[in-house]
C-alpha cells in the first residue's frame, strides 16, 4: 500500500511539476477546455431556466368542462365528486353560467346585447388543474372525462405545453450533440499535449525503459497531468457560467420587472457542478491516455 501511494504521489507531483514549469501553454490549454466545456453546460442550464421560466408565465395547462344545458345541481354535485376523487386531477373550480354571464356582461362591453338576451345561453362549467403537465397525460384526462355523462364538451388548451416540450427536446437534442463534438476536440486536444510532451521527454522515457521502467510507471505522470488540466478547464468553465449568470441577472431584472415576475437565472446544481467536474477530468485522463498508449506503442515497436 505504501509503495502504491508513493509511486502516485510522486506521479502527481511530477504531473504538477510539468503543469507549473510551462504555465503560459499550460494556461492557454486550460482556457480552451473551459471555454468548450461552457458552452454546453451553459445550454444546459439555460434549458433549465428555461423550463422555469415558462411555468412562471404560462402557468399550468387547464380543462374547462362545460356541461350540458339540461344539468341539474345533482348532476354538478356527482362530477364535483368524481373530479375530487381523480388522481389527476389536482384542483378544480367550478363557475355557475349565471356568474359567468356577468364576468361576460362586466368584460367584454357588451352589457346592452347580453340584457336583451330572453334566456342565459352559457352552461355551467368546470376549471380543471391538472397534476400533471404532461401532454400525453393530459390529452388522456381529456378524453377520459369527455366521456362522462351530462359533459358536452371539453375544452384543452395544451398546444403550448406541446410546442415548448418539442422545443425543449430539440434544445436538449442540440445541447448533447454539441456536447459530444467538443468532447472529441477536448480528446484531442489534451492528446496533442501530451503527444508534445512525450516528445521532448524521448530519450528520458527510453531510458527508464531500458533500467526497467514499466508502462504503468510511465504512463501514470501523462496520466495525472491530462486529469488535472481538464479538471481545471471544468473550474474555469464554472467561473465562465456563473459569471455569464452574474451579467445576465442584472439585465434580466428590469425586464422581469415589466412583466411583473420575480425570475433570476439559477445556476447548475451542485450535483450538475460535480458532473461538470468529473467529466472535464475523465475527458482530461481520457485524452492523456490514448495519447500516452500511442507514443509507447510506437517506441516498443522501434
Amino acid at each position: 500500500m505504501r509503495v502504491w501511494l508513493s509511486h502516485h504521489s510522486y506521479a502527481l507531483l511530477l504531473a504538477l511539476k510539468r503543469l507549473s514549469g510551462n504555465p503560459f501553454p499550460s494556461l492557454l490549454s486550460i482556457i480552451v477546455i473551459g471555454i468548450a466545456l461552457s458552452l454546453p453546460a451553459g445550454g444546459y442550464m439555460l434549458l433549465g431556466n428555461l423550463q422555469s421560466l415558462s411555468g412562471h408565465i404560462s402557468g399550468s395547462p387547464q380543462l374547462s368542462l362545460f356541461l350540458a344545458m339540461d344539468s341539474k345541481p345533482t348532476d354538478v354535485s356527482q362530477i364535483g365528486s368524481r373530479l375530487k376523487q381523480h388522481p389527476l386531477v389536482s384542483s378544480f373550480k367550478f363557475i355557475p353560467k349565471d356568474h359567468a354571464l356577468e364576468q361576460l356582461k362586466q368584460g367584454s362591453g357588451l352589457a346592452d346585447v347580453v340584457d336583451s338576451l330572453s334566456q342565459n345561453p352559457l352552461p355551467d362549467a368546470f376549471v380543471i388543474n391538472a397534476k400533471n403537465t404532461d401532454p400525453i397525460v393530459l390529452d388522456r384526462l381529456h378524453g377520459e372525462i369527455q366521456k362522462w355523462p351530462k359533459i358536452d364538451h371539453v375544452q384543452l388548451d395544451s398546444s403550448w405545453a406541446k410546442r415548448l416540450d418539442s422545443l425543449l427536446t430539440l434544445g436538449r437534442l442540440a445541447v448533447l450533440m454539441l456536447a459530444i463534438l467538443l468532447s472529441f476536440a477536448l480528446v484531442a486536444v489534451t492528446f496533442n499535449t501530451i503527444r508534445l510532451q512525450i516528445l521532448t521527454r524521448l530519450d528520458e522515457i527510453e531510458v527508464s525503459k531500458l533500467i526497467g521502467a514499466s508502462n504503468g510507471f510511465i504512463r501514470r505522470p501523462f496520466l495525472y497531468f491530462g486529469a488535472i488540466q481538464g479538471m481545471t478547464g471544468g473550474i474555469i468553465a464554472w467561473l465562465i457560467i456563473a459569471l455569464g449568470i452574474y451579467l445576465s441577472n442584472n439585465a434580466l431584472a428590469d425586464l422581469a420587472a415589466l412583466y411583473a415576475l420575480d425570475f433570476r437565472l439559477q445556476h447548475l446544481s451542485s450535483r450538475d457542478c460535480m458532473s461538470l467536474l468529473l467529466f472535464s477530468t475523465w475527458l482530461g485522463w481520457m485524452g492523456a491516455w490514448l495519447s500516452v498508449t500511442s507514443q509507447l506503442s510506437q517506441i516498443e515497436t522501434q
